[in-house]
């Protein structure tokens, strides 16, 4: 874990995470040739299969929620011969390790934070630089469109699991438990958790602060016991989490808008038959339209429901005009390079009609 202060361990991280994967992807490769090897080598299809699907989220989730239109889906298109099973609440490990074991082919499927998908294949990034994606409609357009196909690709190069659905979580929200936060000097003496993500901590450095990289599963205890005074995450997970128990303030920031992939075992996914890929990649896109459904249906309610379960919300000033400058100078451009460069972020801005940097 990073530590506040130490920009040389923060550098360490990166380097260990980078060199780890490209040692453990050399491995991938040879062990998804050998499990599509064998599957030609039998049937050539899997039978009547459960699938298991890890999920880094509580039930109530955003994450569930895209989860079970999944299962729904696959019953349906694959005649009931199909099914998948959530272990939810990370159950199967933090959401960083099942992408080690989807790519390795030992997990079926896993629904996670693009964050914790961002170690593995650095392009992916681009939907977690702060204020890229400005409403649901732009996370859409990026996802379902050539941008989203392209890091589906990438993901598959780089780390071995194939995007397969999107989950569309809303806009992550500053909480804490001291006071409320409208400006960022209000940040200055306050304690952050924030996911190991590299840009996320930069975003936080670049308003004066040294976040607190944590687990996911030690986050509601490090809130409890005041380790951290604060995270963020959208309302619905907030919700579905129950942080309203040991958070009692909320700042609508919208700094990253939170979208979370189904992944598929590329090992997996080639021992299907072509008719079963093609029913997993269906059952993928009606989940994807549905999450987005089911985020415009229930994130208003869910907001008066943290209301009235006694978290103040207050908007920050100047409609974030001091939190947006700071990231967007500070952080774009350290990581230009990681997503593809800085065509690759123009070619995102341009398409949902933003003007490309210079």
């Amino acid at each position: 874990m990073l530590t506040e202060g130490m920009p040389a361990r923060a550098l360490g991280f990166k380097m260990t995470i980078r060199e780890e994967v490209m040692s453990f992807l050399k491995k991938v490769c040879t062990l998804t040739a050998a499990v599509s090897a064998a599957a030609m080598l039998t049937t050539g299809a899997v039978s009547a299969k459960n699938f298991k699907v890890a999920v880094g989220d509580s039930a109530g989730s955003p994450q569930e929620a895209t989860g079970k239109f999944f299962v729904a889906a696959l019953e349906e298109k694959s005649g009931g011969e199909h099914t998948a099973t959530l272990f939810l609440n990370g159950q199967l490990g933090s959401e960083q390790d099942t992408v080690n074991e989807a790519a390795i082919g030992t997990l079926d499927m896993s629904l996670l934070a693009i964050n914790n998908v961002t170690p593995f294949s650095p392009t992916v990034g681009v939907f977690t630089l702060p204020y890229v994606i400005l409403s649901l409609e732009d996370a859409e357009t990026l996802t379902q469109g050539p941008i989203g196909q392209e890091l589906t690709e990438n993901t598959l190069r780089d780390a071995g699991v194939r995007i397969i659905a999107w989950t569309y979580t809303g806009f992550r929200r500053l909480t804490n438990s001291k006071k409320p936060v409208t400006t960022v000097a209000d940040l200055q003496d306050l304690v952050i958790r924030v996911p190991k993500n590299e840009i996320m901590i930069e975003t936080y450095k670049s308003w004066g602060i040294n976040p607190t990289p944590m687990a996911w599963s030690e986050t509601f205890t490090g809130l409890q016991t005041k380790v951290v005074d604060g995270q963020d995450n959208p309302y619905m997970t907030i919700n579905a989490m129950k942080f309203y128990e040991v958070q009692n303030h909320v700042t609508n920031l919208r700094y990253i808008f939170s979208i979370e992939p189904l992944i598929v075992s590329e090992a997996v996914f080639q021992g299907l038959s072509e008719e079963d890929q093609k029913i997993i990649l269906e059952a993928g896109q009606e989940a994807t339209l549905k999450s987005a459904q089911f985020l415009r249906d229930s994130e208003a309610e869910i907001k008066e429901e943290l209301t009235a379960k006694g978290m103040a919300i207050v908007d920050p000033e100047n409609d974030e005009a001091e939190f947006i400058k700071l990231a967007t100078d500070a952080v774009w451009p350290k990581f230009y390079d990681s997503i593809g460069g800085v065509e690759k972020m123009n070619a995102v801005l341009t398409a949902i009609g933003r003007d490309p940097v210079q």
